[in-house]
């Protein structure tokens, strides 16, 4: 039961009955809340859609609406608003009716079939595999597996992948890095790490690993002698590792793609291929990058991508000057690969520094023949990490950087998850450890998980009073929940399927948290006021009728929590410990 889709579908009836048959303006009808609580439930704007197809002035027309629509037995009231806009206030009934279809349905009220079993593709985290996972990729990661699973929720087929960029200059410096640790081992004596090396102590057991196979055997031997075999069992070992971070906070993925498999099965030829035939590559020169002195710039030809054509600043090289391919022709070449899986969708989260690339991405796509891909990405933006308002020192075993685990360690995969989820992704996020271990409504995640709490506190009390919840949904008698409080919290019940629907159609996972936390401030509210008043607690002793009502009711909102800190990959708290 979606209430919002439920008179929505309503008002289209009444504008068909007025002769409105034209399906662009019966799409375009909307029913939602307003924005000022008080101006209503549901807002709509048919009578503004209407206007110009009946020629009539949209006051007229939301007047003769009006009358019809308030024969539906769902609405009571009906204001004309602004320019014609048409408030709707519904009928209490509706609203127990949602009551009891969320205990019908439990945990699958809100779930949907919007996505019709569409495949999307969500590539997510692909972090360079030259070390564990830090703090700023676990926001990435959270967003994109909380976003497979908000897709999943409504009716999506999902792929979740990571690309493994396994090949480049980066990888011979994770093997060299290697080296040096295999030969500080063997020789007990420190080597000095250059800057594009990585320096951090998880590369030691990486380094005992070879010795334990193969001994000294590379002690003294020349890098081509060496260099595949580090690198092989290099990239193994952080892939490891990185999927064992991502263990930690219960993230995992189904297809990982290597940059090396693309490379050594032709996919860049074959994509360059498909770019020629389609007239969108060609030999050319570009002009210097901006900031830069001509005198500093050598020109040369160059087999080039028309990006400009699909609103990038400048055409994109497909070849380096040493005739090498460029990451971005690699990048086509794997966007290419994943076309052939015939998706729907696919969805990229990118780190905030990537957002210069998305136009270039976007263009290939376009370019493939007959593409209908939908294509999103989504950035995001840097954690700042504190503790106590200050921020926390780098880790010298990681390497100068926080590592995911540390945090994880810290604070618990939980609370990790939420919090990441608590500021939209294209802004930045400050986490402070310590904020987020405090039992306080100031912090977001106790806030959300207190509310199960205290429901878990009330089911206890409800079997020491010989209260069955189980009981036949028909007999519960939600009808005695008409004290404002009540009703609000119904009301933002009644507005978790359209939350979600909304959340999935914005590919932002972010509105559960929002929602979740509206809808313990509700729950606690409506708890807070049987502190001061008897009769407005959850449980009244001599009224066993209106107990069940309300601890019903708690229930409900037990059965949306768990949904909610289901999609967002949270486990709800059963207790304080």
């Amino acid at each position: 039961m979606n209430i919002f889709e439920d008179i929505r579908k309503i008002i289209i009836d009444v504008a068909i009955s007025m002769g409105i048959e034209d399906k662009n303006i019966l799409n375009k009808i909307t029913s939602e809340p307003p924005k000022d609580e008080t101006h209503g439930d549901i807002a709509t704007n048919i009578a503004l859609l209407s206007s110009k197809i009946l020629n009539k002035n949209p006051k007229e027309i939301a007047a003769d609406i009006i009358i019809l629509i308030k024969k539906n037995e769902y609405i009571y009231e009906a204001k004309i608003a602004g320019p014609g806009f048409i408030n709707l206030y519904l009928d209490k009934a509706i609203l127990y009716e949602c009551c009891r279809t969320v205990l019908c349905y439990k945990n699958k009220y809100g779930k949907s079939n919007y996505g019709n079993l569409e495949k999307v593709n969500i590539e997510y985290v692909s972090a360079n595999p030259t070390g564990p996972m830090h703090i700023g990729h676990a926001r990435g990661a959270v967003f994109g597996d909380s976003l497979a699973n908000l897709l999943e929720y409504v009716g999506y087929h999902i792929t979740r992948e990571y690309y493994i960029n396994d090949s480049g200059q980066q990888i011979v410096n994770l093997a060299k890095s290697v080296y040096l640790r295999y030969l500080e081992i063997l020789n007990n004596k420190k080597e000095i790490f250059k800057d594009d090396l990585y320096p951090g102590e998880y590369l030691i057991p990486v380094a005992q690993n070879i010795i334990n196979h193969y001994g000294d055997k590379f002690l003294n031997s020349d890098e081509i002698e060496w260099l595949d075999t580090f690198k092989k069992i290099s990239i193994s070992s952080m892939m490891d590792l990185i999927k064992d971070d991502l263990s930690s906070i219960n993230i995992h993925h189904d297809v990982f793609t290597s940059e090396e498999f693309l490379k050594s099965n032709g996919f860049i030829e074959k994509v360059v291929k498909i770019l020629n035939e389609n007239n969108m590559i060609y030999e050319g020169v570009l002009a210097p990058p901006k900031g830069l002195k001509k005198e500093d710039w050598k020109s040369r030809p160059q087999l080039l991508f028309k990006s400009t054509a699909f609103g990038d600043d400048v055409d994109r090289p497909l070849k380096k000057s040493d005739n090498s391919w460029t990451y971005f022709a690699v990048d086509a070449a794997y966007h290419y690969e994943k076309f052939l899986r015939n998706y729907s969708s696919i969805i990229n989260i990118w780190g905030a520094d990537h957002g210069g690339y998305i136009k270039r991405i976007e263009g290939i796509i376009k370019s493939f023949p007959s593409s209908t891909i939908n294509f999103d990405v989504k950035l995001c933006q840097l954690v700042n990490l504190n503790s106590d308002g200050k921020p926390v020192k780098m880790s010298k075993r990681a390497g100068n950087f926080v590592t995911m685990k540390s945090v994880v360690d810290a604070v618990g995969a939980d609370v990790l998850r939420f919090i990441m989820l608590t500021r939209k992704n294209d802004a930045p996020l400050d986490f402070d450890i310590l904020k987020v271990q405090e039992q306080s409504k100031d912090n977001p995640v106790y806030y959300v998980q207190y509310a199960n709490i205290r429901i878990n506190s009330l089911y206890k009390k409800a079997i020491s009073l010989g209260i069955d919840l189980n009981k036949d949904i028909d007999n519960i008698d939600f009808e005695l929940l008409d004290n404002t409080f009540e009703l609000n919290l119904i009301k933002i019940i009644s507005k978790w399927p359209r939350q979600v629907e909304a959340a999935a159609k914005a590919n932002e996972p972010h509105r559960i948290t929002f929602y979740l936390n509206d809808l313990a401030s509700a729950f606690h509210y409506s708890w807070s006021l049987g502190n001061t008043n008897s009769e407005l607690r959850y449980i009244v002793k001599d009224n066993i009728k209106l107990t069940t009502a309300r601890l019903s009711l708690a229930k409900i909102v037990k059965i949306i929590l768990f949904s909610g800190l289901s999609i967002i990959g949270v486990k709800p708290a059963e207790d304080l410990s």
